[in-house]
């Protein structure tokens, strides 16, 4: 058995179609503010991806550039001038920050009614406390994919293996939600490759290339790779290695091209879910 293959480009395009269809009825244009501190080229190829993406669903981007030694008070200084801005309904400050800023005061400056990346502690309590709260993109994304797939959630055992603010403990609360009975694993757990095969979901964001192998999941598993990395010949692979666990489980997302246009597409609709909630 060869498992099913979850296209996160197709599950994101109608999202974004989805969100056109929305913004078309709206007396007011949502506008997202993207700030980009410094050259970094991983970054600036996804930033221009979301300003194309979210014009072409009528969300107005604009992307400010600041130089990569500007100082924690300016980058502060101009994410009130955005909370301020009444034509700003999403904040996104895109990470990784150069060296010398500090990331987490900065994104702690942020109207948590702005904060489309889900970042803030607010947001963030809001989630643990089961409470409505704008979800980071990637873990909302995640998501999205389980519930294209059919996946039955409730009851079922979920493992996510990884524990950052940005995927890992986001994505948790998120199934425990839904109802899942939730294991958070790590580099310290003991006996990794036991815990990731008693799980019937797997959620896989450590950023290791291909560190979940075919002898770690669970025959019929579903299996959600966040990971995106890339190797020495330039290939991108994720946290899974995709050949081997492709026939043991019964869903797979691929990279690229799963969790990925999850992502962007979910930034898009936090910043129209933002819009909408401000106004009321």
């Amino acid at each position: 058995m060869t498992a099913t293959i979850i296209d996160g480009r197709k599950v994101a395009e109608a999202l974004r179609a989805s969100l056109a269809v929305q913004i078309a009825t709206l007396s007011f244009q949502p506008g997202l503010a993207v700030i980009l501190v410094g050259e970094d080229p991983a970054s600036r190829v996804y930033v221009r991806s979301k300003d194309k993406a979210a014009t072409s669903i009528g969300i107005a981007p604009r992307t400010i550039r600041l130089p990569a030694d500007t100082p924690q008070f300016a980058l502060e200084s101009l994410i009130d001038q955005l909370n301020a801005d009444d034509s700003v309904d999403g904040i996104l400050l895109q990470l990784p920050l150069p060296a010398g800023l500090d990331a987490q005061s900065a994104i702690r400056r942020i109207d948590p009614a702005k904060d489309v990346d889900g970042l803030t502690p607010t947001n963030a309590g809001l989630l643990a406390a089961g409470q409505p709260a704008l979800v980071a993109c990637t873990p909302l994304g995640s998501m999205k994919l389980l519930e294209a797939a059919g996946v039955t959630l409730r009851g079922a055992r979920a493992l996510v293996l990884g524990r950052s603010v940005l995927v890992g403990k986001p994505v948790a609360a998120l199934l425990t939600a839904a109802d899942a009975t939730v294991t958070i694993a790590h580099s310290r757990t003991r006996d990794l490759a036991a815990e990731c095969r008693r799980a019937e979901v797997l959620i896989a964001a450590v950023g290791r290339a291909e560190m979940v192998r075919g002898d770690w999941v669970a025959n019929d598993a579903v299996v959600i790779d966040v990971g995106i990395n890339r190797l020495a010949d330039g290939r991108l692979v994720g946290d899974v290695a995709f050949d081997e666990v492709a026939p043991i489980a019964s869903a797979i997302t691929p990279v690229p091209g799963g969790v990925g246009p999850m992502t962007i597409a979910c930034l898009l609709e936090n910043t129209l879910t933002a819009a909408i909630r401000r106004r009321k």
